[in-house]
């Protein structure tokens, strides 16, 4: 497969030069103020390329990367739901042992207590 994408390349890379070199023609352009430029077409053709090339590759770019942020937000959260949790144990107080008295024992009630 990297041997179609070698040969893909170079291929391609042997047009662009075909194309360059048959079509070297100076090109007028009339620029702002009477100005006028005198650029070679394969140059002008590739900066109108890129012209329409670049905001195109950057809202591509933008619109990935922040898809790849949701997914790996997405992700994290899902590990999150799949990881088991241990469950909240609940605080009992413990009970004071009550001390019983001995039978016949007199009972005495503490000192401010209604009884």
């Amino acid at each position: 497969m990297q041997f179609l994408k070698i040969l893909f390349w170079c291929l391609l890379a042997f047009i662009a030069a075909v194309f360059t070199i048959s079509n070297w023609n100076a090109v007028q352009i009339q620029l702002w103020g009477g100005l006028i430029a005198d650029v070679n077409l394969p140059l002008l053709l590739f900066v109108t390329f890129l012209i329409g090339f670049l905001p195109t590759m950057l809202y591509n770019h933008a619109i990935r990367w922040r898809l790849r942020q949701r997914l790996s937000t997405c992700e994290r959260e899902l590990l999150d739901l799949r990881t088991p949790r241990p469950e909240p144990v609940a605080f009992v107080p413990a009970e004071t042992p009550a001390t019983i008295a001995p039978i016949g024992a007199p009972t005495t009630t503490p000192p401010g207590s209604l009884l």
